[in-house]
Parts: C-alpha cells; structure tokens; sequence
C-alpha cells in the first residue's frame, strides 16, 4: 500500500548512453594488462574520465599517475583512452618500460590526419577545449607552432594565420556537435579554401549520445546525465539539454542528486556520458524508485554496435570470440 503513496515519476531513458567502444576498449586494456603482467599496473593520466571506473581499477591493482616519471622501472604502463603526445610513448621507449597503448582508435586517427596534413604542408586550426587530455595529446603528434587552438566561433573571427590559403581544421572527437558547426562555419567563411581532411572527428558516439539526448530533453522536465565533472563528452550532454530549455544536471553517481531539482517534476530524461557505466544509470533508477513510483521507458534514435579490437597479444584467449 505505500507505494500506492508515492508520486509518479516518468523516466525517458536515452540510447544510445554511456560506454562507447572507445572506452570499453580501454578498460579491457587496463583489466588484461593486470591479468597478464600481475598487480601493479601503471596508467598514465585517468584511463577515461570517470571515478568509479578509475576506483574500481585501483582496486584490481592499477596506479594512476599523470607523469612517467612517477612510473618506476621494470613494471608496465598503459596510455589513457585520449591519447599522448609522442614524446611519451618516446621516452616510455627509452627507460625500456612495457607499455600498452588505450588510446581510442578514432583518437589515433585525428593524430595520424595530423600528421600528414602538417606534413603536406598545411597549418592545422585545431578546434577543441584548452588543456583537455586529448588536445594535448594530438598538439603532441606534430611539431610546435603547426597547430592553433580555436575553442569558440569568436575565436575563429579572431584567429590570424599567415596563409589562409594552406590551411586544414580538424576537431577533438568530444565536441558538441552544434558548437562545433557554429565554429566551422565561422572559418569557412573566413577562409573558403580551407582543407576538410574527411569526415567529421567528432565521434560517432558523441554524435549518438547528444541526438539521444536531444530527442528526449524538450518532453522532460527535467535531465539527468550521469558522468564526470572533468568529462568533456558528458558536459556536452547537459549543453545539449539545457539548449532545449530544459533544466539538466551532471552528476557523477546518484547520490549526487538533490531532491529539491524534483519539485514539481513529473517527467526525467536519464543520460550517461561515453566514460560511464550503465551500473550507474540502473543506481540511479533505484534511487528515484526509493521516493517515485517510476515508470521508465527506452527512446532509442540509433542503433549502436560499434566495437575495436584490443592491441596484439592482450585478448585473452577465452575471451577472443565474445569481444573481438
């Protein structure tokens, strides 16, 4: 009879939601590697941007660390899903350390454009956020000076390079998808003979993730995404929501919500970044059926069945078939 007393509470879920193929990738590295090598296993910078992932590593054994210098010899080391500047796996290399490269395959594939762009010539308008791991790690790939940040369509009315006419964009994989257009347009006015190099770099799971959310958030009161504070791809999300006028909020687990956002709340879209457990989204909807009479529902836009393969001589063997 209680829960008969209990509001109602709808939840849109969206899918696709949290893990990409990317991160699950990850993960598994980190995981095998430990399996492999034995306890302890070294992880330059958070394998993805989420802390129960990193806490749940730690305790089978991985030691995160932001420098090579803190890695000691003779044990090895696995490179985050956003990727390194080359001077690490450099300098990883000549200390004569093991170590397991996790970046994310569509990652690698900006730094490979990188490289031959610059090598063709071209100066690179690098469209990304300051000091994210991943713009780092691709401004690592070519030499100094051959790249320029532009984070926001002003500062694309404001970049100044010397030629105009040998120039190349390329983008951080985690962008808002809108953001990163507005951006774009504003440097294909300014420079029409500006080089495309492909397709987008925004990833396909990114692009997923914000037109799921984007689908559900104007019919909901109120949007929930489940990520970490440090991950781009899950700040985009709540973007996303609030774009549709809708009230959104990141929160890492749910014991992170305030009941006060319930207030007169009959409908919630639930999300998760790419770097965040589905364990998490099911938390949260046992947390909410705790005070709601919840009714969920799925609103899939697109199915999603990408996968990567694991870097040579990692897979363990009875585990080939299921994730391969």
């Amino acid at each position: 009879m209680a829960d008969q007393l209990k509001p109602v509470l709808e939840l849109l879920i969206a899918a696709p939601r949290g893990f990409c193929a990317g991160v699950d990738r990850a993960i598994r590295i980190v995981e095998l590697a430990i399996e492999k090598y034995g306890a302890p296993v070294y992880v330059r910078h958070e394998i993805v941007h989420n802390k129960y992932v990193v806490d749940s590593l730690k305790a089978m054994g991985a030691i995160f660390v932001e420098d090579l210098d803190q890695v000691p010899d003779g044990v090895p080391v696995v490179f985050s899903a956003h990727g390194v500047p080359k001077a690490v796996p450099a300098k990883a290399e000549e200390r004569g350390l093991d170590y397991l490269d996790a970046t994310c395959p569509l990652v690698s594939k900006v730094h490979r454009q990188a490289e031959r762009l610059v090598n063709a010539g071209r100066h690179i308008l690098f469209i990304g956020h300051a000091g994210h791991p991943e713009v780092i790690g691709t401004f690592g790939q070519v030499p100094e000076g051959a790249m320029t940040l532009v984070e926001t369509p002003e500062d694309a009315e404001r970049v100044s390079v010397g030629d105009g006419e040998n120039l190349a964009f390329l983008t951080q994989t985690t962008l808002s998808v809108d953001d990163t257009a507005a951006t774009l347009a504003v440097l294909k006015r300014r420079f029409p003979n500006i080089l495309a190099p492909g397709p987008n770099d925004i990833c396909y799971a990114t692009t997923n993730r914000q037109g799921a959310v984007k689908a559900i958030a104007s019919s909901v009161d109120l949007m929930l995404v489940i990520g970490g504070k440090n991950s781009s791809n899950s700040l985009r999300l709540v973007e996303v929501a609030e774009r549709q006028g809708t009230t959104a909020y990141l929160i890492p687990r749910a014991e992170d919500i305030d009941w006060a956002w319930f207030e007169g709340v009959g409908t919630v879209g639930v999300s998760a970044g790419a770097s965040a457990p589905e364990l998490l989204v099911r938390e949260l909807v046992d947390k909410l059926s705790e005070r709601f009479e919840v009714s969920e529902r799925e609103v899939e836009t697109v199915p999603e069945n990408v996968t990567f393969k694991l870097p040579r001589g990692l897979e363990a063997p009875d585990r080939a078939a299921k994730h391969n």
